[in-house]
């Protein structure tokens, strides 16, 4: 089925955010997938990861919490009323870097095939269903990897539903990849002095605390986990701005 391609041309840029660039619709390239493709070819991705450094430097992982269009869906899930549950533990925040080493760069590297493209909820979403909805041709080539993915996107959409932005947390390599900029980026969240660590921004006090990604504030604030995103600023004592010079 399809997958996401390298930039094709000069002009065009990656999406900041998790994107498919085999939607039908789509202009940007997908991050992951071009990371992927210069892993198949053994060529170092100088460009792609000076932008991708560039915006880790900038704005780290706020661009999950902004600008992820996936990120944006699981936001909508979440807020569907039913009961909510805490079904993933604190520690998958260190499985994106096992998925980035892993599935990104050592076995795309080893088999010659993107294989996190392959199996992306994000492009099941945006290319593999609607272009086999719109291609006849193509609902003849569906076979098992294309309800694996079915499976995944099912999987993650349901999980989204009951605890917060799953995939974000347990599975994005994109996100890893901002993460090791996130006490270093521009945009930081900080606590204000006279912060009382009373806990109302924690998520450890009931299960609709404002942090999506349920980090124990404000000692966690900026760390690998936090997309700065701006929910736990709804208290007095926390506030998401730029850094300051010293």
């Amino acid at each position: 089925m399809a997958t996401c391609q390298p930039v094709l041309l000069p002009s065009a840029i990656p999406c900041p955010g998790l994107n498919c660039y085999a939607c039908p619709l789509a202009i940007f390239a997908c991050p992951i997938g071009s990371l992927q493709y210069f892993v198949i070819i053994g060529q170092f991705p100088f460009y792609l990861l000076g932008f991708l450094a560039l915006l880790g430097i900038l704005f780290g992982r706020a661009i999950c919490g902004w600008g992820c269009p996936f990120g944006f869906l699981q936001d909508l899930l979440y807020r569907l009323p039913v009961v909510k549950r805490r079904i993933l533990p604190a520690q998958v925040s260190l499985l994106p870097f096992v998925v980035l080493l892993g599935v990104v760069l050592v076995i795309p590297y080893l088999t010659k095939e993107p294989w996190f493209s392959k199996l992306c909820p994000m492009g099941t979403l945006q290319a593999g269903i609607p272009l086999v909805l719109l291609d006849t041709g193509l609902r003849e080539l569906v076979g098992t990897l294309y309800w694996v993915k079915i499976v995944i996107l099912v999987f993650f959409i349901t999980l989204a539903i009951f605890d917060s932005r799953p995939f974000c947390r347990s599975v994005c390599p994109l996100g890893a990849i901002y993460a090791l900029f996130n006490r270093l980026s521009l945009i930081q969240v900080k606590s204000r002095v006279g912060c009382s660590a009373c806990g109302d921004c924690s998520e450890t006090k009931s299960l609709e605390a404002r942090c999506p990604t349920k980090l124990e504030l404000p000692r966690q604030l900026n760390s690998i986990g936090c997309i700065k995103c701006g929910e736990c600023a709804a208290c007095s004592g926390i506030r998401l701005g730029v850094r300051q010079p010293h």
